[in-house]
């Protein structure tokens, strides 16, 4: 394992390692690749909401006076008509919600979809680096069981 001073991490060849320590290296990468994996994904669902949402108010423009399905929970409806496509009413989370015009709607749901692009650009790279890491740790473990075997080998046929 690197081990840390005041100056920062120091690196260490991975080849001086003995294997439980490499075998403990790759269970903390698994769990920090699951972690991050985790992150992108719950990153993409909320993007994919507000991508969906702005499609909706897209579409809202030509739907006055359209009949629609009215939820009053999550499993019953009412049917209802669409009087005005002026205004929505945003949901801007914790249960707060906004009136904007169409045009002002479209405008926060793309920002919002920006900025979870961001949020996903900033984290895929460590996810990618994890993931390089953890390849190189499993390719020196194999070599070491490798040359542990061969080294076996001979000693067994003497």
């Amino acid at each position: 394992m690197a081990s840390t001073s005041a100056a920062g991490p120091q690196s260490v060849e991975l080849s001086q390692l003995p294997l439980p320590q490499l075998d403990s290296l790759k269970a903390q990468l698994d769990e920090e690749i699951r972690i991050l994996s985790e992150s992108i994904s719950h990153l993409k669902i909320a993007q994919q909401k507000f991508v969906d949402s702005k499609e909706a108010v897209k579409k809202l423009r030509e739907k006055k006076g359209t009949e629609v399905l009215v939820p009053l929970s999550a499993s019953l409806y009412v049917p209802g008509q669409l009087e005005s496509t002026d205004n929505v009413l945003v949901d801007i989370g914790t249960g707060y919600f906004a009136s904007k015009s169409l045009e002002g709607a479209e405008k926060y749901f793309l920002r919002k979809i920006e900025f979870l692009t961001k949020q996903i650009e900033k984290v895929q790279p460590g996810l990618i680096e994890k993931h390089r890491i953890r390849q190189a740790i499993i390719d020196t473990m194999s070599a070491k069981v490798r040359g542990q075997m061969s080294s076996q080998l001979p000693a067994a046929k003497a």
